[in-house]
């Protein structure tokens, strides 16, 4: 959520599962991985930005059940970064 309180999206590149759909950026927790170790870490892997685990806040969680497992994310604020969103990963963004 930027000053002007829009949301950044990403969207899923060809080639990966769920193409073309639209997603908060993000990824998998590794092992030994906290949620907001994992966050920062995308951020950067994904977008080129840098952002530190207190500019995060707590938001909500999403749900959803897929045919062989089901999903829940933890959602973030992110109040401060540094850098311009940029796609690093083939990904639509808006």
């Amino acid at each position: 959520v930027d000053a002007d309180r829009r949301v950044l999206l990403a969207q899923r590149p060809e080639g990966k599962q769920l193409a073309g759909l639209w997603e908060f950026p993000g990824g998998k927790v590794e092992p030994g991985e906290t949620p907001e170790e994992c966050l920062v870490r995308e951020l950067h892997e994904e977008l080129g930005i840098e952002t530190e685990i207190p500019c995060l806040a707590p938001l909500t969680f999403a749900s959803h059940s897929y045919d062989d497992f089901h999903l829940l994310m933890p959602l973030y604020v992110c109040r401060r970064f540094r850098g311009i969103a940029q796609p690093r990963e083939g990904q639509g963004l808006k």
